[in-house]
């Protein structure tokens, strides 16, 4: 079987497809390194081709002097035919859309590290003069190895440039377009702010931040509509990210982040509360209660001394909740109480080994009391005290 080649690249598979061309695994036999091979479409309209292929080779230089961990590297362009091609390393992981597809948010962590690494590769990319004007989720991998790295680098503004030629449109993945975009005004390092928040929403909240039953109207949204704060959407959200998407979707470019950096460095400062949020808001597993046995008895009689039962000195009693009774309340425990109170303790050996009771069980075991030696008028008296308090304080519970 005849090899399939590209240049000097020996094509191994189809890998990927996307609107302006595919996406080839390849070898560089000169080399022996296993690349990527991003291939792409020219015109064939002779004019249109020959200032196509001339911008497609100054951006993709331009992309091909950046060396960031967070940007994919590429090692060569070239042409055969009516291709133009980049080869470029081979990543091991997944695009972010696929992630986002799901239509579930991304832990608020993970998030914040994918956002800032995605800030950090567009920070240096524009210290270099190169802005990026098509960021989202499907030109950003997120590697089996866990860091993020962005793709694509060099050729958006030649995509545009191409759309605009052919059909007189916008062109751009309308959801992650800036409102400068939008308006078909020029693309700058802050119109890739603005989408990299977009994405960050996205994430936090699993939904995108416009939507709309066509592309009109997702427009019309990115111009004129704030969406709601991802805390809102998502309570696991912690606010400070709210404010830190907020400023980088403003709709204005002098209203949001100025530098992208800025928005890398904001996101890193809030790691650690983010971190911590994500630590307390952790579902809490508490403890089983322990069965009632006539050992469990003697000893809650023997930890309650005295006729006074005065509370222990320099105890600290928890406070009572405002609204609602407390989820650690246990009727089962407040009945043993009573019963050392009103010494009937004994008249409870014989209650059956059984985990929390409830509050029917613990209006059964009052009356197996009543059913013993009999109460003195003493045993009356606090009987009679104790169930008032009882009735007042649950007054108070439900009625505060």
């Amino acid at each position: 079987m005849a090899k399939r080649m590209l240049g000097r690249y020996e094509i191994l598979a189809e890998i990927g497809k996307g609107a302006m061309g595919v996406v080839y695994r390849a070898t560089d036999p000169s080399l022996s390194r296993t690349v990527a091979i991003k291939t792409v479409i020219m015109s064939d309209d002779p004019k249109e081709k020959a200032e196509y292929e001339a911008r497609f080779n100054q951006e993709a230089k331009a992309a091909g002097g950046l060396n960031h961990p967070n940007i994919v590297t590429i090692y060569d362009i070239g042409k055969s035919g009516n291709v133009a091609y980049m080869a470029m390393e081979l990543l091991e992981g997944k695009e972010l859309r696929t992630l986002l597809n799901s239509g579930k948010h991304i832990e608020a962590v993970r998030a914040v590290e994918i956002a800032a690494q995605v800030a950090e590769g567009l920070a240096y990319a524009h210290q270099h003069g190169v802005v990026h004007r098509d960021v989202k989720p499907a030109n950003i991998m997120i590697l089996d190895s866990g860091p993020a790295k962005i793709t694509d680098f060099g050729i958006a503004r030649m995509r545009q440039a191409e759309v605009k030629t052919q059909t007189g449109v916008v062109m751009g993945s309308p959801r992650y377009m800036s409102p400068e975009q939008v308006a078909g005004k020029r693309a700058e390092p802050r119109s890739d702010i603005f989408s990299l928040g977009v994405i960050l929403y996205e994430m936090l909240t699993g939904k995108p931040a416009f939507t709309g039953e066509d592309v009109t109207s997702v427009m019309y949204q990115i111009l004129n509509v704030a969406p709601p704060a991802p805390s809102s959407v998502n309570p696991d959200v912690p606010a400070v990210l709210d404010f830190i998407v907020a400023k980088a979707l403003a709709k204005t470019v002098e209203e949001r982040y100025q530098d992208v950096g800025e928005f890398a460095h904001d996101l890193r400062d809030s790691a650690k509360q983010v971190a911590a949020t994500a630590k307390t808001s952790a579902p809490v597993r508490t403890a089983p209660q322990a069965k009632l046995d006539a050992e469990a008895v003697e000893a809650l009689a023997k930890s309650i001394p005295g006729e006074e039962r005065a509370d222990a000195a320099g105890a600290v009693s928890e406070p009572a909740p405002a609204l609602g009774l407390s989820k650690a309340f246990n009727s089962l425990d407040a009945t043993m109480k009573l019963a050392v109170h009103t010494g009937m303790v004994e008249s409870l050996k014989t209650v059956p080994e059984q985990p929390a009771a409830s509050a029917t069980q613990a209006r059964a075991m009052v009356g197996e009391m009543r059913k013993g030696q009999g109460w003195s008028k003493k045993d009356k008296t606090i009987f009679a005290a104790s169930v008032t308090g009882a009735v007042f304080v649950g007054v108070i519970i439900v009625f505060v």
